[in-house]
């Protein structure tokens, strides 16, 4: 058997014309360019998409990353959340994503014994797991009073993510729920954790959604927190994370495949190293192992980071948000057994696996961190996609009862890579593994599956190596900070504009970006469309 060992590949203009006219020109190919590129094509307009990589996709790409083991893994980003259905059905998608059977299981130990929070199967499971947990029913009926508001707020705000920027006060207006808009608007999140809950484990449970990739004490003023929770509970005005049917490749083949047949050109192995621009019309410079060009074109929308764009435009730039998590891949030869016997590891592992995320362990961890040091506890948590969907192994494998993890680590800014990058990686990775280690009945070791030349099939990705491979300033999965889903002062209609007219951001540093949703790249193009009716 041949395994290939990267993301698939789409062909490759070999006379892209140079100096044609292009309507648009995107640059970058990842999900949000894509997504710009199959609705500007089927409104009728030229496009060219140019891509420095051999492929398309981005960060939203499922490769082979161990050599001749057939599992084809979302390597970077691995859940869909805020990809708004309206645009699976505008572009006519052939995607499917999977609800996960339990949200999230958390291990704790109590009275010396090794317990744990399993929230899913059902409000009685859920309920009596509360009350293994904390003795009590009280902290699940705190749980439904805080879940059943992000999910009003999240059935108010979702829709307007594909619509004109609404004000702040109009946002307001339609949340219509004072007590939630100051919970999620105004005030730390920590605040309303404090007040809601009184158990640490199930604290810090619901503080990691306002952890994910962003570097930040609950109760920190800036309210960075707080919009990295919002856009963690909003998706889909359920809040859920589903599992993309044959990884994240397929939402990315099937967003470039749709761009083709509405008349897209997609240039990969085309490197964009300027853009000129009068605000009327504007030309990209770019590089290729086939010849250097230049196209023209009416617009330009690029979906890389703020920075990069700066970059590309000749702007000047702010430093950029560090990124802050390390990302681990894995493959299994079967679940690990866990000292938790009340709960079967398939249950466990099909939600979200808390590691070291009670509230005083994240609170610690974020100390360490911001005083230069490793947390000792590295918080993360683990996914196990194979559980939800087994496409994405192979026959064999999934006969064998092989599986994938994936690892996200929570508080490990990219200033703490800097001195060496790579010890420093394995050392996180040591001491992230024992945290796991310390829940588990027999060493996560034992079960790691080893590759075609006998390496153990595992795979780590600091935020440095993220800014090396996918060209993250400071390694940020959002691109910059996210920012509140209203207007204000320079975002223009649709939170895609810049200080050019005709140039557009589509990318994950838009207004609204951050996550796989599509959402930038509905709104540049339809931007576009409004400017040019």
């Amino acid at each position: 058997m041949t395994v290939p060992e990267g993301p698939r590949p789409h062909e490759r203009p070999q006379d892209l014309p140079h100096g044609r006219r292009y309507d648009a020109v995107i640059v970058g190919g990842g999900h949000n360019g894509l997504v710009a590129a199959a609705y500007l094509a089927r409104a009728g307009r030229s496009v060219l998409v140019l891509e420095r990589l051999d492929h398309t996709g981005g960060a939203a790409v499922s490769t082979y990353p161990f050599p001749g083991v057939d599992a084809r893994l979302s390597r970077y980003s691995y859940l869909v959340s805020l990809l708004p259905k309206k645009i699976v059905r505008d572009l006519g998608l052939d995607f499917r994503v999977r609800a996960r059977n339990v949200s999230s299981y958390t291990p704790a130990e109590r009275g010396g014994r090794p317990t744990g929070l399993l929230v899913g199967g059902g409000e009685r499971r859920t309920r009596e797991a509360f009350v293994r947990l904390t003795g009590s029913d009280r902290e699940y009926a705190a749980w439904q009073r805080f879940y059943d508001m992000t999910g009003r707020v999240a059935r108010q705000v979702f829709p307007t993510l594909t619509e004109p920027l609404p004000t702040r006060a109009e946002l307001r207006r339609r949340v219509d729920d004072e007590d939630a808009w100051r919970t999620l608007f105004e005030e730390p999140i920590g605040v309303a954790v404090e007040q809601h809950f009184t158990d640490d484990l199930v604290r810090g449970v619901v503080l990691t959604d306002a952890l994910i990739g962003t570097f930040a004490d609950a109760h920190d003023p800036g309210l960075v927190q707080n919009r990295c929770f919002l856009y963690h509970v909003i998706g889909g005005g359920t809040g859920a994370w589903d599992v993309p049917v044959g990884g994240m490749g397929a939402l990315t083949d099937a967003l470039a495949t749709a761009a083709r047949a509405a008349g897209a050109v997609i240039a990969t192995g085309h490197e964009a190293e300027r853009i000129a621009t009068d605000g009327q019309s504007a030309e990209v410079t770019y590089r290729s192992s086939d010849g250097d060009g230049v196209v023209a074109a009416r617009h330009v929308l690029v979906n890389a980071a703020p920075q990069e764009l700066a970059a590309l435009a000749g702007d000047p730039s702010r430093a950029p948000a560090e990124g802050a998590q390390l990302k681990v891949n894995m493959l299994l030869k079967r679940l690990p057994r866990l000292r938790d016997s009340a709960v079967d590891p398939r249950e466990a592992f099909a939600g979200t696996f808390h590691i070291a995320e009670g509230y005083d362990q994240l609170s610690a961890a974020y100390a360490q961190a911001a005083s230069g040091e490793l947390p000792a506890a590295p918080p993360s948590e683990i996914y196990c996609h194979s559980l939800t969907d087994p496409t994405i192994l192979g026959p064999d494998l999934a006969d064998r009862g092989y599986h994938t993890l994936t690892l996200f680590g929570l508080h490990t800014p990219a200033r703490l890579f800097a001195r060496d990058n790579d010890a420093v990686r394995e050392e996180l990775l040591k001491s992230t593994l024992a945290q796991l280690d310390a829940h588990l009945a027999e060493p996560l070791a034992d079960c790691l599956a080893t590759d075609a030349d006998g390496r153990p099939c595992i795979e780590a990705r600091t935020p440095l190596d993220l800014e090396r491979d996918l060209r993250l300033p400071g390694g940020n999965i959002f691109h910059r900070e996210l920012s509140w889903p209203y207007a204000q002062e320079d975002t223009g209609r649709w939170g895609v504009e810049t200080r050019h007219p005709n140039v557009l951001l589509c990318g994950a540093g838009a207004v609204r970006g951050g996550g796989v949703s599509g959402v930038p790249g509905h709104n540049a193009a339809m931007a576009v469309l409004a400017a040019d009716a």
